[in-house]
């Protein structure tokens, strides 16, 4: 008895997919609800599992492909690896798999478009999948043996006109690569962002030493008592909040020629992760606690790293938080993350000389910049809010009394 495994269903908004990576080869025996592939989409990376406990039949949508919800993915048998391992082994070519007529190479449509490519001829490459198929990772040692074997030769002349199936010109290497799905995505948006918006952007800067005062005399028991570091960033958002509430058109948007002004406080943390930046969104943010803040940012960067950000975590926001300082920004000029019309950067802190009441003293300094659609968001109001912030951030007590 076979089970088919399918492309479940995508978020809203989300047309297809791609196949990112399989975990287990044909013929492999597999666990019910174990990880089978890996799909990805505009803003997250979807996993399969397996329904059932068996052996993987062959794969339809190999690795590359685009996919769409409902699609088919593999058929698992389900049983033992004895009982199924002849079937598996004498499995006809699959509908995703064609072979270009007598003695020629069977090739997924993957393989195929990689060949193609790169210009290869596929009877040179030795298939080590089941009945001699070639797999993606077969093209890529054909390509690694053939790079060796042009570095090693003798001739530099010749080397020097060369290019190589793998984009090598002589000794100024060059690699092709394709946009992941986020990347795409990333890039689309940006300029999107710049293509619609009117941005401009205000700069600040914020003594921090009565937030560094704080931390220090209360971080040991904030920890002890909330199982969670007091950082920054809870201040940070805190500090938003308040000001969006008294300028309601920064935490607006623009749809068409109507203006949405949003009653409540989605806030997007803009993480940076493996696959690239990606933005999940504290929502009501100002409902949480300092605590709560702190652990829900916490977890949105575990998230990040190991990619399990759910794609619901990523939809929304009505204002960003864009932290540059976590590696050493200066100072920047970040882009709207579109609806939104404002995003504040935050930049690195820095020991500097200032003046307090007619003296020099070294304080903890940052730069600020809020970058805001001057379509709907006059410059007064884009100062007056960078200032809000500034004054709660300097005085943290009137975030408590939200004075």
């Amino acid at each position: 008895m076979s089970t088919k495994v399918n492309v479940p269903a995508l978020p809203e908004s989300v047309a297809d997919a791609t196949v990112l990576t399989w975990h287990k080869k044909p013929g492999d025996a597999v666990s019910r609800d174990e990880n089978l592939v890996d799909l990805e989409t505009d803003k997250v990376v979807l996993e399969v599992p397996s329904p059932v406990d068996g052996i993987l039949g062959d794969i339809i949508a190999a690795e590359g492909d685009t996919v769409q919800a409902g699609d088919l993915l593999t058929e698992l048998q389900e049983g033992s690896a004895a009982s199924t391992g002849s079937q598996t082994a004498t499995a006809p070519a699959t509908a995703a798999e064609e072979s270009a007529g007598d003695g020629e190479p069977v090739l997924t449509p993957a393989v195929r478009r990689l060949v193609k490519e790169k210009g290869i001829d596929p009877k040179a490459i030795t298939g080590t999948g089941k009945d001699g198929r070639i797999l993606k990772t077969d093209v890529t040692a054909y390509l690694e043996s053939m790079e060796a074997a042009a570095s090693k030769a003798p001739a530099p002349a010749a080397r020097e006109s060369e290019i190589t199936q793998t984009g090598v010109e002589g000794d100024r290497p060059e690699q092709r690569v394709p946009m992941t799905r986020l990347r795409a995505r990333i890039a689309e948006r940006l300029l999107e962002a710049q293509a619609n918006a009117a941005i401009l952007t205000t700069f600040n800067e914020v003594d921090l030493q009565a937030i560094n005062d704080l931390r220090k005399n209360y971080k040991e028991k904030f920890e002890k008592d909330h199982e969670v570091k007091l950082g920054f960033m809870s201040f940070f958002i805190k500090a938003s909040v308040e000001a969006l509430k008294q300028f309601p058109a920064v935490n607006a948007s623009v749809d068409g020629k109507d203006i949405i002004y949003h009653g409540y406080y989605d806030i997007g943390i803009a993480v940076g992760s493996p696959r690239g930046l990606v933005v999940p969104i504290l929502r009501d943010a100002d409902q949480l606690g300092f605590a709560d803040t702190e652990k829900a940012v916490r977890d949105f960067g575990k998230k990040a790293n190991d990619g399990s950000l759910s794609y619901e975590e990523l939809t929304g926001g009505t204002f960003t938080i864009s932290n540059g300082g976590v590696f050493g920004s200066m100072l920047s000029t970040p882009i709207l993350n579109p609806p939104q019309s404002a995003i504040l950067g935050m930049h690195t802190i820095q020991q500097r000389p200032v003046v307090i009441n007619g003296e020099i003293t070294i304080r903890p300094m940052m730069y600020l910049a809020l970058s805001y659609d001057h379509r709907i968001i006059d410059g007064r109001e884009a100062v007056q809010f960078l200032v809000t912030i500034k004054n709660m951030l300097e005085d943290p007590t009137r975030l408590l009394l939200q004075v």
